[in-house]
Parts: structure tokens; sequence; C-alpha cells
């Protein structure tokens, strides 16, 4: 199925250039949409583009200079070639070439040094699985079937570890008056209800 991106009337011009550039991006391309994979695969491929660029925009700016330009060197310290990185992203596991400086100072901002995934609201889906119930199995299942993001065990209790002192704190806090009448009640009524069955 070939894609026509027709413009709308109520298109910002940014909008409508970002149309353009999509509808001639997959035209040149001979690029045709079937299914929402092939959606997540034009969508990973522009985030990994998107973000390299951001991250040679960032070296450029740690560096004073941009890439061939000598004349404006002011430091001492260069470009050193790229590092390939893994990252999980909503769309699937995407490959981004990240800069490297010669003295390692380069420290990236968009995607830290040991950062995975795109998506930092990952930690906090899984600390709510956690919250709900699942065992950390269950989380790696689920993270695989749903994101297909490979987790190991260990990854989700350091992850879950980061909340055990907090659950640990809401367990030890003094009850209020009220809540202590509440369990008390709770109590009576479930001991009433095995009475009766």
């Amino acid at each position: 199925m070939e894609v026509f991106i027709a413009r709308r009337r109520s298109d910002s011009p940014q909008k409508a250039a970002l149309r353009e550039m999509m509808s001639n991006y997959l035209k040149e391309n001979g690029v045709h949409i079937k299914d929402g994979t092939d959606v997540n695969s034009i969508m990973r491929d522009m985030m990994s583009v998107i973000l390299e660029d951001t991250l040679d925009a960032e070296m450029n700016k740690e560096l004073g200079y941009s890439k061939y330009d000598y004349k404006n060197k002011e430091t001492d310290n260069s470009r050193n070639g790229y590092s390939r990185k893994t990252m999980h992203t909503s769309y699937g596991d995407m490959d981004l070439d990240v800069p490297r400086d010669r003295k390692g100072e380069f420290e990236p901002q968009v995607i830290k040094k040991y950062q995975n995934t795109v998506t930092q609201d990952m930690e906090e889906k899984i600390i709510s699985m956690y919250a709900k119930g699942m065992t950390t199995a269950d989380i790696e299942s689920h993270m695989r079937d749903l994101y297909d993001i490979e987790i190991s065990d260990s990854t989700i209790s350091r992850i879950t570890d980061k909340i055990l002192p907090i659950i640990k704190e809401w367990q030890e806090r003094p009850l209020e008056e009220v809540m202590l009448l509440f369990l008390w009640m709770r109590s009576i009524t479930t001991y009433a209800a095995k009475a009766v069955l």
C-alpha cells in the first residue's frame, strides 16, 4: 500500500514541512507501509538518526568546533570515532553510534553513558508491575512479550530494590487512630464472614 501524505489546512509550517519530508522519504526509498511493524521500523530509524545527530551536536559543543573545522579548534581534545550502543525503545531495539573523544571526557546528555533505554519510564513500569504483585520472572516475561526487550531477573531486582526502603518505611509508619479502628472493624467482619461459611 503506497502512502500519500497530503498537507492539511490546520498544519503549522513545521508540521507541513515534516509531512513533505516524510512523503518524499517514503517515495524515494520505496517504503510501503503494510502494518504497525513497518511504522515502528520507520519510527526507530528516524529516532536513531535524530539521536545520533543530537549526540554529534553535543560533541561539537563539548569540543568547541564542528567536525572537520580544525581552524576553530581551541582544545587539545579531539574526536575519536564512535562506539556502538544498543538502545531499547518502545519501537524495538536500535543501534546508535555514540561519538567518543580522545580524553574520554565527553558526557552525552540526551543519551547518558550507561543508559540503555530511551524511554526512562521503563523503570516506572517495572516498579508498577512489582507493586501490583508480579514476580521478577513475570515482569521479565511481560517485558519480552509487550516490548520485545530482554531484561534479566537481576536487572529487574536491581530496579525494584530501589523502592524497598520506601516500602519498608511505609510498612513501619505509625497508624492513625482512624486507621486502627478501620483495621479492627475489617478483622471483625472477616472473622464473622468465615464463621458463617
